[in-house]
């Protein structure tokens, strides 16, 4: 569903999710059959088209499948043709230490960024090694550190893996280990309005408190809603724009290409 039609607004600002992008180095690789740059270059034409202001781009990991400086290149070449600042964090696919060499390089990478009204939090739920996710005590000292000075600002936090359950068996045991220690900030401060992440390549909005938890469709393969085995879908790669409005509001929706492109091989049983 793209964004209203009117090209400015003075109370809000507006944040792009691109996540799970997968890419790979060599450009003839494929990801179950889709060729994930091509797919991701097709959301970015559908955002271009449907969001007439876009003032922030959020890469919520997964942004290699590969996980080499080649692959990461192509994204944030990519990305250069959306006119703004892209900050990313990093998924279990994807190389943290090398995203964060090439993101200070390239400004990708921030503990957390300042926008309108808001604090935009980015944490790194990654593990080595590990599809599931976990925050260390470095990234809950990050978490305690922008809370605390965040003065009146309201707050998104951001991270890759999911928090809660999300009702699909084979992807429960993958979320963020921690979960309790992030809510155990989280649900105890008003400022914040909503967690958003990657990672289970479907969309997902829920409430806890006085949080939108929001997840989001990867920009290429899909995964089946309350699927007890790992399982595709065939709706088609997607976005989501979220905008933050000054008084705390937050509005919010997801975009997909047109139904029957970028589909995924049939039969696959995991990547």
């Amino acid at each position: 569903m793209p964004l209203s039609e009117a090209a400015v607004f003075s109370d809000s600002v507006c944040v792009l999710q691109l996540t799970d992008s997968h890419l790979f180095a060599d450009a003839q690789q494929r990801l179950l059959g889709i060729d994930t740059l091509a797919s991701l270059n097709a959301v970015i034409d559908l955002a271009l088209q449907e969001c007439p202001q876009i003032d922030l781009v959020l890469a919520t990991g997964d942004i290699a499948q590969d996980a080499v400086t080649a692959s990461y290149q192509r994204f944030a070449d990519a990305v250069t043709r959306i006119p703004r600042a892209c900050h990313w964090i990093p998924g279990n696919h994807d190389d943290a230490a090398l995203m964060a060499e090439l993101g200070r390089e390239q400004g990708l990478s921030r503990s957390w960024v300042d926008l309108g009204a808001w604090r935009i939090v980015l944490l790194d739920s990654s593990v080595p090694g590990k599809v599931s996710g976990w925050l260390a005590d470095d990234q809950l000292a990050r978490l305690d550190e922008a809370l605390a000075s965040a003065g009146q600002r309201h707050i998104l936090v951001c991270l890759h893996h999911h928090p809660v359950p999300i009702g699909s068996d084979w992807m429960e045991p993958l979320g963020l280990g921690n979960a309790d220690q992030l809510f155990a900030r989280l649900d105890a401060d008003q400022r914040v309005r909503a967690i958003l992440w990657g990672h289970i390549h479907q969309q997902l909005e829920q409430t806890r408190g006085h949080m939108q938890l929001l997840a989001s469709p990867s920009t290429c393969v899909q995964f089946a809603v309350a699927s007890s085995d790992f399982a595709t879908d065939n709706q088609p790669p997607g976005y989501r724009w979220l905008r933050l409005y000054d008084d705390g509001r937050l509005e919010t929706r997801v975009s997909r290409l047109a139904p029957g492109q970028f589909l995924p091989e049939a039969g696959a049983s995991g990547y």
